[in-house]
This record gives C-alpha cells, sequence and structure tokens, in this order.
C-alpha cells in the first residue's frame, strides 16, 4: 500500500512553508500527489521540487 504524508508534514520535511507545498501541488510540480476533498496527500518518497523561482541553487549540498 501506498504511505503519504500531509502537506504540513511535507512543509516541515522540505523546509517551505505550508503555502507553497499547497502551491506545488496546485501545479502537479510534485510526481504521485493525489486530492482528497481539500486535503492533498503526497507520497512519502516524493522529492523536493526544484525552485523554478531561482536560476541558480545557492545552497548545493
Amino acid at each position: 500500500m501506498f504511505e503519504y504524508m500531509t502537506v504540513q508534514e511535507a512543509a516541515k520535511k522540505w523546509e517551505l512553508s505550508e503555502r507553497r507545498v499547497q502551491k506545488l501541488c496546485g501545479e502537479n510540480r510534485i510526481d504521485g500527489v493525489v486530492r482528497l476533498s481539500r486535503v492533498w496527500l503526497i507520497p512519502k518518497g516524493a522529492e523536493k521540487p526544484i525552485d523554478k523561482r531561482r536560476k541558480f541553487e545557492r545552497n548545493l549540498k
């Protein structure tokens, strides 16, 4: 069975705001995201999308 996390869990994991995660879900930028009524479900293994607002990543790890 698939395991999902909430927007709040994803925001904490990816160090983003909850609103930003909601926008990414709405733009289909996260693979496998599912919307049930007013709740977004994000697969636990989903990776943080690249921020297209920046031309390069400042914090390369």
